[in-house]
């Protein structure tokens, strides 16, 4: 079946449709992580985007769900250059396209997404329509009554809608079961996985929680998930922040939750003009000098002209433009990171931040 991609300067791609047939709105972004489809699907910090993937062959290993990153398909649309329609993977239990429609995801194939990814770093990300229904002036039409991504509040879309907990799968340090708190913006569930390797039991919490709701668990720390969207909608979740780290609390922010911290001491965010999404990402540590090759997934950074008498310092900076990607508190428990370091997909370089944050946790 015929489809159409059209952005809102009006360029158009025509294709073919690849999952579910219909129309579907949503910022138009791409990464370039050449694996981990499945996992990017249903990362919710992709919650309202149309995820174009860079790599031209795309479904090839299938999809099985002990590789999804939340409770379904998170993207509003996809775009991709191929479709394999015959998987070849031992774990595969199903192919993407039949994956695809049953998640009810509208997706495209057989553009050009190398000019698409292009047209998106010289212009900056821009709304999108991928659609089998409507011509190329209907979409735009369509486009125009939308609003833009960053008018909406994602992360109260994706957050759970009931606290849960995530058991540990090993012992903790001498033997007891470390708590954390977790305010879900729009949590991966490698992010407890991980936490679950080194004996922390995580209790997932609603973004709406209150900090005197979470203290009654008495967590050992808390935690503040990644996430999709404009921080400037969390007001709310940077005061329950504030509160909590306050409190002495190791803390320990990834994506969003950088953002999010630093927000509750004063800094402020900005729009990057394509965001930084994929596997290859280099991060150096100011502290070490250390280069590490990091997983990352955001349209946001953090303003470092906000941080001067915040009591924050910069730990880490991105190679590629110099943006903040880590900071960390001159005097209480805190440290946060831009990146993943749950990976998934992605290297495992920054998976030793998860002890850091144990062990930020064992001391206290």
């Amino acid at each position: 079946m015929r489809s159409l991609l059209v952005l809102e300067d009006g360029m158009a791609f025509e294709g073919r449709t690849v999952g579910a047939a219909g129309t579907a709105i949503g910022e138009v972004v791409f990464s370039t992580s050449m694996t981990g489809y499945q996992e990017m699907l249903s990362d919710p910090s992709y919650a309202g985007q149309l995820l174009t993937l860079t790599y031209p062959l795309i479904g090839n290993y299938g999809v099985t769900d002990a590789d999804l990153e939340s409770r379904g398909v998170q993207v509003s649309g996809f775009i991709i250059k191929q479709m394999s329609d015959v998987p070849s993977n031992w774990r595969s239990t199903e192919d993407l396209p039949s994956f695809l429609a049953r998640h009810g995801v509208v997706g495209i194939q057989g553009i050009d997404t190398r000019a698409l990814t292009r047209r998106l770093r010289d212009q900056g990300v821009m709304m999108g329509v991928v659609t089998s229904e409507l011509d190329a002036a209907g979409a735009l039409a369509r486009l125009r009554e939308s609003p833009d991504y960053a008018a909406l509040d994602f992360v109260r879309r994706v957050t759970t809608p009931e606290p849960y907990v995530w058991e540990p799968t090993a012992e903790g340090p001498g033997g007891r079961t470390l708590e954390v708190a977790l305010v879900d913006c729009g949590v991966k569930f490698n992010i407890l996985r991980a936490l679950a390797e080194f004996g922390v039991r995580t209790t997932v919490f609603p973004c709406t929680t209150s900090a005197a709701e979470i203290l009654e668990r008495k967590p050992d720390g808390v935690a503040f998930s990644p996430g999709p969207g404009d921080p400037k909608h969390l007001a709310g979740i940077v005061d329950t922040a504030r509160e909590l780290i306050h409190t002495g609390l190791p803390t320990f922010g990834i994506c969003l939750g950088n953002q999010i911290v630093g927000k509750a001491f004063g800094a402020g965010t900005f729009k990057l003009p394509f965001g930084h999404r994929g596997g290859n990402h280099p991060v150096k540590d100011l502290e070490t000098g250390k280069v590490y090759i990091t997983s990352q997934n955001h349209g946001y950074a953090v303003d470092p002209a906000g941080l001067e008498r915040s009591g924050l310092e910069i730990t880490h900076v991105n190679l590629n433009d110099g943006t903040v990607e880590g900071l960390r508190h001159r005097e209480l428990p805190v440290f946060t990171i831009q990146y993943h370091p749950e990976a998934n997909p992605g290297p495992r370089d920054s998976h030793y931040l998860f002890g850091s944050f144990v062990a930020a946790m064992e001391q206290r």
